[in-house]
């Protein structure tokens, strides 16, 4: 039997990241133990009752004792001040990583906090769902997506490199790049994207003429789809623009030249540029297709029912 690649694994946090790692992990036997930690007193109960760890503990002190795989499963903005909660408690030579998609602000966090004798490598599984909860994490959430570590400057390689390949156990393909890069890449591939949606759904909901149960109702592929981002955690969401803002600021700006352009160009009754400018677009969502990020099947591989059968059926 293969020994697990980490004899300790501490969660601090047990959402749908948190979770899907631990029942990851169990499942690919990459730790011997896993310990685990919630903020509230009812999160940590519904943790132990889902047995998908070792052990529930009250503090994040507690969870870390001994483990040689720390991870922070939690908000961004709590990353530095659980950071300095857990500093005297760390073994040494461990390795301590977070999940967050904002990386530069959580080293600047962090790092101040953590003892020269353990390994900060930062990371974040580009995975997720609009689901959060103890309840929501499954094992095979992170197959075939992307992990991005971002280790600082002089942070041991093979420290770096046993956190990718715990990674890599869970199924993710990993790539290593500096934090900053990685905040600017996310900025416009996940952040600004959340925030339109937001923005979205709230603009359909302060409508005058249009009742909410219109809203609801004829809500077709486009707006229904931006209603399933904007269902994510508002708290993660609120510490990632905040803790992200001149790289969100950044992309936001080059998205309103955009949309000025098309304004233009609709207000002009200009059809051929809408139309080079959807054609080009097209090709991305192509692109994402043929590298594995997603499905090609109709409607995004939602299920339809058949004629004259029901949906139960």
């Amino acid at each position: 039997m293969t020994a697990p690649l980490f004899q300790r694994l501490a969660l601090i946090g047990f959402g749908l990241i948190g979770g899907s790692i631990a029942r990851g992990a169990r499942l690919q036997g990459l730790a011997g133990e896993i310990v685990a930690t919630a903020r509230s007193a009812g999160s940590r109960a519904r943790v132990a009752e889902l047995g998908v760890v070792d052990r529930v503990v009250e503090t994040n002190a507690e969870a870390v004792k001994d483990a040689d795989l720390v991870i922070l499963c939690i908000p961004v903005g709590a990353c530095g001040e659980a950071a300095q909660e857990i500093a005297a408690h760390l073994a040494p030579g461990a390795i301590v990583s977070d999940v967050g998609s904002v990386k530069a602000a959580v080293v600047k966090a962090m790092a101040e906090h953590l003892p020269p004798n353990v390994h900060f490598v930062p990371a974040h599984p580009v995975a997720g769902t609009e689901n959060s909860g103890p309840d929501s994490g499954f094992a095979e959430l992170f197959i075939n997506r992307w992990c991005i570590l971002t280790p600082p400057e002089g942070t041991n390689a093979d420290a770096t490199d046993k956190l990718g390949a715990f990674w890599r156990g869970l199924g993710a393909n990993v790539e290593i790049m500096t934090p900053e890069h990685h905040d600017k890449v996310l900025a416009v591939t996940s952040h600004l994207p959340h925030l339109i949606a937001y923005t979205i759904v709230s603009t359909a909901q302060e409508l005058e003429g249009v009742t909410s149960s219109e809203v609801l109702k004829f809500s077709a592929g486009g707006f229904r789809d931006f209603t399933r981002i904007a269902a994510s955690d508002p708290t993660m969401w609120r510490d990632v623009f905040l803790n992200n803002k001149d790289a969100v600021l950044e992309m936001l700006g080059e998205f309103q030249e955009d949309l000025s352009k098309l304004t233009r160009a609709i207000r002009r009754g200009d059809g051929e540029a809408l139309f080079d400018h959807f054609t080009r677009t097209r090709a991305i969502r192509r692109g994402i297709v043929e590298i594995g990020q997603d499905e090609a099947a109709a409607d995004f591989g939602r299920k339809h029912p058949q004629l004259g059968k029901t949906a139960a059926e």
